[in-house]
């Protein structure tokens, strides 16, 4: 069987009504909170939140941060500033740099490097990578991509303790932000809105405590595809619509398909929809450009991933349950 071309296909209109109606719901009556506060990259997910937000509160009622750092692309800070302006919404420039310097974010991550790359110092640039998932079924270790002023780039093999304290230091960085959020967030009495899409969300693409934690996530439903579907029937700068995902975490640029994904996003997510739905592997492979075998390794992958991060999704775990507690009210 060939999947439809249109199997993620949108009624734009239709999901935009449902989300908004949701919202209103969400934040006004069960929150008891007055408008939203959306962190704004630059990024698809961010903007489509934050175009829902202004839909169902008023531009009057929603605040966009932007909390650039060091190794932010200057285009973020851009097309933040654009969207916010194409909706008529407050802004707040929030740079996060002082507090990650504070944190010793860089120091700790540089330190992390250098125990692979000693030659490595503050002037070169880098970022992590993972292998395509669809070429072996060995298990896959990052790399770390660091290139020197001079331009030469030097690739490297990472083993765990390097991978994870820089995984660990550049974490701050997401931590820091939701913090500002939730800062703005009680100054205002509004709600903190997450922005992760279905494909996120499922595979655990998120930091806990950082840009994993929010009073609502309004597209946590919605495929990759379908974000970008809803941002071409808001009327999102083109710019964004445009825009490929990116991690803005490193300072080389960086995918998030060569960051955690190893697929295209389309791809992905008609293969998380084909695993949720039962399909099976030579279903998709066809409509894909991939064989059978491959697809299965994206299967498995999904799988893995759910499993390595399903804590993500936990709250914290108690020694003996308490009854929930509800308002009479």
């Amino acid at each position: 069987m060939k999947l439809p071309s249109d199997l993620l296909k949108l009624d734009a209109t239709q999901a935009t009504e449902q989300i908004t109606t949701a919202l209103r719901t969400n934040v006004l009556k069960h929150l008891r909170k007055r408008g939203a506060v959306v962190g704004l990259s630059g990024g698809i997910d961010s903007s489509v939140v934050a175009a829902l937000c202004t839909k169902a509160f008023g531009k009057e009622r929603v605040l966009g941060l932007l909390m650039p750092e060091n190794d932010s692309s200057d285009e973020s800070l851009e097309l933040g500033t654009k969207l916010a302006e194409k909706l008529g919404i407050e802004t707040v420039a929030e740079p996060i740099t002082p507090m990650l310097e504070g944190a010793r974010c860089y120091q700790r991550r540089d330190e992390a490097v250098r125990s692979v790359i000693p030659d490595y110092d503050a002037s070169w640039k880098m970022k992590i990578v993972l292998p395509s998932v669809t070429e072996s079924d060995a298990y896959r270790l990052y790399s770390l991509v660091a290139e020197s002023p001079e331009g030469k780039r030097v690739s490297v093999r990472l083993p765990s303790e390097a991978y994870l304290a820089i995984v660990a230091a550049t974490n701050f960085k997401q931590r820091c932000r939701k913090m500002l959020e939730y800062y703005h967030a009680d100054r205002l009495n509004y709600a903190v809105a997450g922005t992760p899409n279905r494909l996120e969300y499922d595979q655990g693409f998120f930091v806990k405590n950082g840009d994993g934690s929010a009073d609502f996530k309004p597209i946590a439903h919605l495929y990759k595809s379908q974000v970008y579907q809803l941002a071409a029937h808001l009327d999102l700068p083109k710019e964004i619509q445009s825009r490929l995902p990116t991690t803005d975490t490193y300072s080389l640029p960086q995918s998030q398909e060569e960051f955690y994904f190893s697929l295209p996003y389309q791809h992905m997510d008609v293969c998380l929809y084909a695993h949720n739905n039962g399909l099976s592997a030579a279903d998709v492979a066809e409509g894909l450009n991939l064989t059978s075998e491959q697809v299965e390794r994206v299967f498995r992958d999904i799988e893995g991933k759910r499993r390595t991060t399903h804590y993500l999704h936990l709250s914290p775990l108690l020694a003996e349950k308490v009854p929930e507690i509800r308002s009479s009210l």
